[in-house]
């Protein structure tokens, strides 16, 4: 333990590994943020032809195929730069969840890429969290890493006593200001 902060092995025994039902909602997040992106991509490209020609002017229509490459694109490398800079993506962030290295580092840009593009061709592999054991992905056991319950805004370390926002420990309350003893 290093100024309070759990470092190394001990990261996912203190923060808790997160389960299927956390990481399915911060991948339905994680969804809706690429399809925003892919939105924005066809308005842009939408913009950059109405500007080339506005009387010739057509909506794109892009294929199927076009389209599942461009957001299987998008989504890796969205994924990629989340998970190597801040170990979580907006879904993370909103479920309080974050990516390390099985020694409790930021999972750095190889395994970031590698595990993105994992996820992203295949991910059914998520549902391995509910049968191994340590609850990790069949992603997470390949590259080595770990999802793990931290609330902490971005410093990459998981909050003391149980990554409790505060804290506190898990099984004690937080008085308000009200609810003080009398003194």
């Amino acid at each position: 333990m290093t100024d309070g902060h759990r470092d190394g092995p001990e990261i996912a025994a203190a923060a808790g590994t997160a389960g299927i039902v956390s990481r399915t909602l911060a991948a339905v997040v994680d969804l809706v943020v690429v399809v925003t992106l892919m939105v924005a991509s066809l308005l842009a490209v939408a913009g950059a032809r109405f500007l080339v020609s506005p009387v010739g002017f057509r909506w794109p229509s892009p294929s199927w195929t076009l389209s599942v490459v461009v957001g299987a694109v998008l989504a890796t490398v969205y994924l990629t730069v989340a998970w190597a800079t801040a170990g979580r993506s907006c879904g993370a962030a909103v479920l309080g969840l974050r990516v390390l290295s099985v020694r409790g580092a930021r999972p750095g840009w190889f395994r970031a890429v590698v595990r993105a593009a994992l996820c992203v061709v295949f991910p059914l592999g998520l549902l391995w969290t509910v049968l191994g054991r340590r609850r990790r992905s069949l992603q997470d056991l390949l590259v080595g890493t770990v999802v793990v319950y931290d609330w902490t805004p971005g410093n990459g370390h998981v909050s003391p006593l149980g990554g409790v926002p505060g804290g506190a420990a898990p099984g004690h309350r937080v008085r308000s200001r009200v609810e003080e003893e009398p003194r």
